[in-house]
């Protein structure tokens, strides 16, 4: 029985080999056919990209800047004020041919931008035109014209600039930045280096980045398309040739392109260049309250399921937010119809909101969730003095902390008793505070051992300090405290 088993199977291996030959003659067919469409799709994708390229060209231009600046002689290196010389020759020894004025001398720099519009505006960055005495536009061809400041926004990094020739610039369309998905493809064009009309590719890396300390309201775009120094100012594009992103700033450790590029996203442009166009300037609103992020201790403290919201901590008097009855210890978690993700979200929103309008707020008070209306209002021109957050007050802020009273409703649910001492709202990530050990919801016990009870006791204890480098501070967390001691400056 064996054996007859042997003989059947025994023609197999040759039945498998001319099987796997047949599959030879048609195989190498079938891999090219799969090549040749491979290839053809590539060269689609790299024709749509060189079409969209083509169109927005010719509406990119290269920013150059002049500035008239002032070196006083005192911040320059001198090799008399050495102290070793100034042992032998005195201290007051002065160099006969040393400069005794201030020296004029004029500075270049140069970035990128790209028309809006057939008569002739132009966004591009204020970094890039900030202080700048002349402003010259270079079109796509070489042609250079004196461009008009029209207005800068510091605090997001716009600026809007005109040029005029009597004849209609082409422009690039503006998109929609809200409806950008990450993974999307984008391309960048500007002049990094001086190199007009350079383009690079690359997708959506990530959306709303903030807290980069590059600007002020930031929501940024991250983009791997390369960035380099001069690409400042020059648009973001998606695959439709429209803006989607004024490319602004990158992350590096070489001063170099590395991977991470950021840009403003047009939406948030759109909005400063409409003031810019009316009134030359931006007016932002104001809630008047203080903010912080929901972390997860919080969330648990204040019962909730979600650690999304802006929780507020401080209401100013008088401000939009105590006169449509906002409070302290209240989570915003809705904002004119759209949840609220964190303080920046809510921040930037509110700040783009015009004056004067009403809004719906969709809040958290006492596990219970609320609504209310508020008129939001101008900012105040110093926001700062408006605030009334003394000095004293200031130093623990440049510490990393954030302070609060501790009200009978907050103590209760971190567990403390009124009147204990300080409650901090918040603690910024790699300050002082934060590598310290400290986190928010710990307690402000002592002040260079001196109990506090509230914020006005702590102000005071530090004013009786005087001009102090260093604060010895109590801390409590939980159970325990410790001491810790962190500096001012």
């Amino acid at each position: 029985m064996k054996r007859n088993t042997q003989r059947l199977m025994a023609p197999l291996p040759i039945l498998l080999l001319l099987i796997f030959m047949l599959g030879l003659s048609w195989l190498p067919a079938n891999s090219r056919a799969a090549e040749d469409e491979n290839i053809q799709l590539l060269e689609k994708s790299a024709k749509a990209f060189s079409s969209v390229v083509k169109k927005a060209e010719p509406a990119v231009v290269n920013v150059r800047v002049e500035k008239n600046e002032e070196m006083n002689p005192g911040n320059q290196f001198n090799p008399f004020d050495d102290p070793l010389f100034q042992r032998f020759f005195g201290p007051s020894f002065k160099h006969p041919n040393a400069p005794q004025s201030p020296q004029q001398f004029k500075s270049q720099a140069s970035g990128s931008g790209f028309l809006i519009s057939e008569d002739g505006y132009i966004l591009t960055n204020n970094h890039v035109i900030d202080k700048a005495d002349k402003i010259t536009v270079r079109m796509d061809g070489g042609q250079e014209l004196a461009a008009k400041l029209i207005g800068t926004d510091p605090q997001s990094d716009v600026a809007l600039i005109k040029v005029s020739d009597g004849r209609k610039f082409p422009y690039l369309p503006l998109g929609d930045s809200d409806k950008l998905e990450v993974g999307e493809w984008v391309i960048a064009i500007g002049s990094p280096f001086g190199l007009d009309s350079t383009v690079t590719v690359g997708v959506v890396s990530a959306k709303g980045r903030n807290r980069m300390g590059i600007n002020e309201y930031e929501n940024f775009i991250q983009t791997d398309a390369a960035i380099n120094p001069g690409n400042s100012g020059g648009p973001l594009l998606n695959i439709y040739g429209e803006v989607i992103g004024i490319n602004t700033a990158i992350f590096s450790r070489s001063g170099g392109y590395m991977g991470i590029g950021f840009a403003i996203p047009i939406n948030m442009a759109k909005t400063v260049k409409g003031q810019l166009l009316a009134k030359g300037k931006v007016t932002r609103s104001w809630l008047g309250v203080a903010i912080q992020d929901m972390t997860a201790d919080l969330a648990r403290s204040f019962k909730l399921k979600e650690q999304a919201g802006a929780l507020v901590s401080e209401v100013s008097k008088d401000s939009p937010a105590e006169k449509a009855g906002i409070k302290q210890g209240d989570l915003i978690t809705s904002y004119d119809g759209k949840p609220v993700k964190d303080v920046t979200d809510l921040r930037n929103r509110v700040a783009m909101t015009p004056p004067g309008s009403k809004i719906d707020l969709t809040l958290i008070r006492n596990e219970k969730q609320e609504e209310l209306t508020v008129q939001v209002a101008e900012q105040p021109s110093d926001m700062k003095a408006l605030s009334g957050a003394p000095e004293q007050h200031q130093l623990f802020q440049k510490m990393g902390m954030s302070l609060q009273d501790l009200t009978p409703e907050l103590a209760r649910q971190f567990g403390y008793t009124k009147g204990q001492g300080v409650l901090i709202a918040g603690v910024t990530p790699g300050s002082p505070a934060a590598l310290a050990g400290i986190q928010a919801g710990n307690l402000v016990e002592e002040v260079n051992r001196q109990p506090v009870q509230n914020l006005k006791e702590l102000q005071q204890v530090l004013k009786k300090s005087g001009d102090t480098q260093d604060v010895l501070l109590l801390i409590r967390s939980g159970n325990r405290s410790y001491y810790v001691v962190l500096g001012v400056k």
